[in-house]
């Protein structure tokens, strides 16, 4: 009887020293998360547009990691928690839900597609957890429509497509002075639509033309029908506000039926990935709007290009400019509201005045739109050309 209690002690003594070890591990990882702060990080990593992500991502990592080598924020070291989107809606609905209900992080940044960025901000902002979405142009993003006015804690580093579809058809009328086009847009993107809109009332109020509206899928491969229709109508210009995949299958099957005509677009084109698909010579005649060109001549620019390609072997895009400036507008908010309360680090934001962006200084307007320069590149031979830089 004995020599069983002592077992059974013994045993008790075990589990009590496993549970100690445990609670102890449990302790130390508590502590240690306490003393960083965590920002979720949430892009289109795979999927149809997992090359706007994966640069954008690679941009806000390269901004955070220089933050913590220069002491971090508020004393405190930056946990960036990464999740994947799958460039899908409802995957950045449930990619924003874990990051504020599991990981607890104290803000967001992400986005470069604005379907995701609808869906993915308006549970931030129901929740009252700050988010910078970095390369989302729809209104929507940060438009509460119910209402009317701006969500209250989602706030964007880009130009919204108003501006965006405005620059788009002053170049065409002004610079390339084409004044009959075709609008081709794709029906299940929120970007396309909004763009292809702003484009039209730009361009037809200064006596542009347009013979046709045509439209298309993401995901389509073939578009020789819609060609077909679009090539009779003999267009100067096609405006195609786009994502790269498609727009490239697009140009290279327009020039193989022998369409001239040139072809101009948004920062949806910018991904390395559009002249593997479309080839060097078929987009040549194209152009599209961007955020960020590499050729900025600004210090703060040249830093970053030098850094980026020291990180990841590789210039970075516009895409990558864009996760940049989401991270370090999000920090410097959190720096001026010395605080990591949600709703002071929203006030801060709000008060954005001047912040130096890698193409200038740059506002947010009462929409917690970025007020910022546009500029516009030429596709040459496979290689984007800068042509010129367009003020808000």
């Amino acid at each position: 009887m004995k020599q069983k209690r002592i077992k059974l002690f013994s045993l008790l003594a075990g589990f009590s020293l496993i549970a100690g070890l445990v609670a102890g591990c449990g302790s130390s990882s508590s502590s240690s998360s306490s003393d960083a702060i965590k920002i979720g990080v949430v892009y289109e990593l795979t999927g149809n547009t997992a090359s706007f992500g994966t640069a954008a991502a690679n941009g806000t990592k390269l901004a955070l990691k220089e933050i913590n080598a220069k002491g971090g924020v508020l004393g405190k070291q930056i946990q960036p928690v990464v999740v994947d989107n799958k460039g899908e809606p409802s995957e950045s609905t449930n990619a924003v839900t874990k990051v504020i209900t599991q990981d607890k992080v104290s803000a967001i940044v992400g986005f470069t597609v604005s379907s995701c960025g609808i869906a993915g901000s308006t549970v931030a902002d129901v929740n009252k957890i700050p988010l910078v979405a970095a390369a989302t142009t729809n209104p929507k993003v940060t438009l509460d429509e119910a209402s009317g006015k701006a969500k209250e804690y989602v706030f964007r580093a880009c130009f919204i497509d108003p501006f965006q579809g405005t620059v788009a058809s002053n170049f065409a009328m002004n610079s390339l002075k084409l004044t009959k086009a075709v609008v081709l847009i794709d029906n299940s993107s929120d970007y396309s639509k909004g763009l292809a809109q702003f484009f039209k009332d730009g361009y037809t109020k200064q006596g542009g033309q347009i013979l046709a509206e045509e439209a298309y899928l993401q995901k389509d491969q073939d578009f020789k029908a819609i060609l077909t229709k679009i090539k009779a109508l003999n267009p100067e210009l096609i405006y195609l506000p786009g994502y790269y995949e498609e727009v490239g299958k697009i140009i290279k099957q327009a020039r193989e039926m022998g369409i001239t005509a040139a072809f101009l677009g948004g920062d949806g084109w910018d991904s390395p990935k559009l002249v593997e698909i479309g080839g060097a010579q078929a987009l040549n005649n194209a152009y599209h709007v961007n955020f960020y060109s590499i050729e900025d001549a600004n210090p703060t620019s040249k830093a970053f290009v030098e850094a980026y390609q020291k990180e990841y072997g590789q210039a970075p895009d516009a895409m990558a400019a864009m996760g940049y400036d989401a991270a370090y507008l999000l920090v410097d908010a959190i720096q001026r509201a010395n605080s990591l309360e949600a709703a002071k680090i929203q006030a801060a934001l709000a008060s954005t005045q001047t912040f130096k962006s890698l193409s200038g200084d740059m506002s947010l307007n009462a929409s917690h739109d970025a007020i910022r320069s546009a500029v516009i590149m030429e596709l040459k031979d496979g290689k984007q050309i800068y042509r010129e830089t367009v003020k808000p």
